[in-house]
């Protein structure tokens, strides 16, 4: 009787252990899963969304500087400018044709971005702009300025050519965008450049 019940009672403890081992096996098993799906998923987000980060440097004698960010998300492209070295006051800022900062007065960059081939206007006129018109925004006292800007008529690297900003350049203007003289607004010199590159 004794053999048989330790028999039994080392059994019980075997499957007991077996148990437990199973139960170990299978919380690291989903924890793996959790973690390969977590990994997956973010991939699959950063993947989704595009975004560009470059400088702007200063044109025409002028001290104008900065940052642009540009993101593209759920088929909406988010554009930033922070700028500083600029005169208090108003100031425009557009995309034009090439992304060529070369020349000492920005001119290298060609005219204001316009595939559509409209007049130039304020963003959104019914009687026409161009895809770079993004507008005019203010320099404080300090000379610093901060644009921000959305629209689902631009595109990161998708190759459109009426919607693709690569290739494009960003400048900023000494005076401000008037909204009615062309070809360009009667915006001024241009100050500040930066080339738009995948």
């Amino acid at each position: 009787m004794k053999k048989v019940s330790i028999a039994i009672m080392s059994l019980a403890v075997l499957g007991l252990v077996s148990c437990k081992d199973e139960v170990k096996e299978k919380e690291v098993t989903e924890e793996v899963v959790v973690e390969e799906v977590t990994k997956n998923t973010t991939e699959k987000v950063v993947a989704k969304d595009k975004k560009l980060s470059f400088e702007l440097y200063p044109k025409s004698d002028s001290e104008a500087k900065g940052k642009v960010v540009i993101i593209e998300h759920e088929g909406k492209v988010y554009f930033t400018a922070e700028i500083e070295g600029l005169s208090e006051g108003t100031h425009a800022i557009h995309l034009h044709e090439k992304a060529d900062c070369s020349s000492d007065d920005g001119k290298s960059t060609g005219g204001h971005w316009n595939p559509t081939f409209t007049s130039h206007g304020k963003w959104g006129s019914e009687d026409g702009y161009h895809l770079g018109d993004i507008g005019n925004f203010e320099a404080n006292a300090r000379g610093n300025g901060v644009i921000d800007f959305t629209t689902d008529q631009w595109c990161i690297g998708c190759g459109d050519e009426k919607k693709d900003i690569v290739g494009k350049a960003v400048i900023v203007h000494q005076g401000v965008d008037d909204f009615v003289s062309q070809p360009s607004g009667a915006a001024g010199a241009r100050i500040s450049c930066a080339a738009i590159i995948q």
